[in-house]
């Protein structure tokens, strides 16, 4: 019963998501493509506020960050290097008739097996041992290692020396960028290098709406230590990455933070924490942060022979910094915060009767608009007043103007989409020149002069 009502609330907020303008289907009007996604009006105003809120909570509050834009597309002995080449790879298993590939640890999954700590060879043979087919019914291969980065090619033909990938990552561009971050900064230990964009993962995709994509938004920073001094940095930063997320709306309740086993580390990493997130589709993982010590700078330093050591000022004391990284994906934040947003309640009608009522209580700083400017009336003596009102609010924050409908679908339509407050021009404006703005989460209403509302909305909004 109880997954039959997670797989119908995952139902609603995908519907609600795709007709509020959140998220469409990547590629429609051509079939689409298999886990393409594209954030609509609303959804892109979402992820910018998300994006900004980290930015400004991560970076712009604190003296020992940097920002950093680095590119999409790096020499490739930079993968080389990183060991993404050797080591960034998944599990498969291929459809013997189909030769369609599944990751091969999921098909354990599906069947209630655990695949945590099956190496490569036992992955396979408990397939075998259980008579696992895949989804069509066929045999199954060997299960495989496969490489997730994208390849291309950079000049006029397909040759192997111009071969280069799309980044899987954020973290190498700050690696090396390191030298020169630090030479025009003049930053001291510890600090860090921040930076959010686009990374490219060609991963075997099961559904589940946004969380696992093959392009996707990704925020990191590579914070800079002494190696003596890693484990209280490490606590540190988990600690603040806990203040973030209740910070965006997340429930405690909802979080698991997992140690991540030595069998299952990324190549890189001497420790792990995976930060879960209870979603309707089960628990996963929302974010990370990894202790990398040295790997990375090492390996560059040793590959392209640049110094990629720090030298104390004070003691003229020189060696290579450890990175402690939290990792946070954009995407699986945008949905972990429609899901703990998504309410269903019973709520009244003016004429009395009782309507189910769904609101998005997004924090304020999230919604994509702080307030709805709603003529009671489309007539033009509420409407121009209306507009006025919403023309001199948008210059200070997101607006939105709605006249069609009732007024009782348009409160229902803003409560979906997660506007806090909703501002109704009506016939009494006319004579006493003041407007009624109504609580999206109490559903209070207070009337506020005209004069008074830039400041009325924002103290609320703080």
């Amino acid at each position: 019963m109880a997954n039959d009502q997670n797989k119908e609330l995952m139902e609603k907020i995908v519907t609600l998501s795709r007709n509020r303008g959140f998220i469409f289907p990547g590629s429609e009007i051509y079939g689409g493509l298999q886990n393409s996604w594209d954030y609509g009006p609303l959804g892109t105003s979402l992820l910018r506020n998300i994006r900004e809120s980290w930015w400004k909570f991560f970076v712009e509050s604190r003296p020992d960050m940097v920002g950093l834009e680095s590119t999409v597309i790096m020499n490739p002995k930079i993968w080389e290097a990183s060991g993404h080449l050797e080591n960034f790879t998944d599990p498969l298993v291929e459809d013997k008739v189909t030769h369609v590939r599944y990751r091969a640890d999921h098909i354990l999954e599906d069947k209630g097996i655990d695949p945590s700590g099956m190496s490569l060879e036992e992955m396979g043979q408990k397939i075998k041992e259980t008579g696992i087919k895949s989804p069509e019914g066929n045999e199954l291969t060997e299960p495989r290692q496969f490489n997730l980065m994208f390849k291309t090619y950079i000049g006029p033909t397909e040759e192997k020396t111009a071969a280069a990938y799309l980044r899987p990552e954020l973290a190498q561009g700050m690696f090396v960028d390191f030298p020169e971050i630090l030479r025009v900064t003049r930053k001291r230990l510890p600090f860090g290098i921040a930076q959010t964009g686009k990374v490219f993962r060609n991963e075997i995709t099961t559904g589940n709406f946004i969380f696992r994509l093959k392009e996707f938004n990704l925020m990191e920073f590579e914070y800079f230590v002494r190696p003596e001094e890693w484990e209280r940095h490490f606590e540190f930063w988990l600690g603040e990455m806990k203040r973030w997320m209740k910070a965006i709306g997340l429930r405690d309740e909802d979080l698991r933070f997992r140690e991540v086993p030595e069998g299952e580390r990324a190549h890189y990493s001497k420790r792990t924490v995976d930060v879960e997130y209870n979603f309707p589709f089960g628990v996963k993982e929302l974010q990370a942060i990894a202790y990398r010590s040295d790997f990375d700078l090492r390996n560059h330093a040793e590959k392209s022979g640049a110094d990629m050591s720090y030298a104390d000022p004070k003691t003229g004391e020189k060696f290579v910094p450890h990175a402690i990284e939290p990792t946070f994906g954009i995407d699986r934040a945008a949905l972990a915060v429609i899901c703990s947003a998504y309410h269903e309640e019973e709520a009244r009608t003016a004429s009395g009767e009782t309507e189910l009522r769904t609101v998005l209580r997004l924090p304020k700083d999230l919604a994509p608009f702080k307030a709805a400017v709603l003529p009671l009336s489309a007539k033009e003596e509420l409407s121009s007043i209306a507009k006025e009102v919403a023309s001199e609010l948008r210059q200070h924050f997101a607006v939105d103007y709605d006249e069609t409908q009732s007024i009782g679908k348009r409160y229902r339509r803003q409560d979906e989409i997660g506007t806090p407050y909703c501002v109704t021009i009506d016939f009494d404006t006319l004579n006493d020149h003041a407007v009624t703005v109504r609580d999206r989460d109490t559903m209070q209403q207070e009337r506020v002069g005209i004069s008074e509302l830039r400041g009325y909305l924002e103290e609320k909004l703080k």
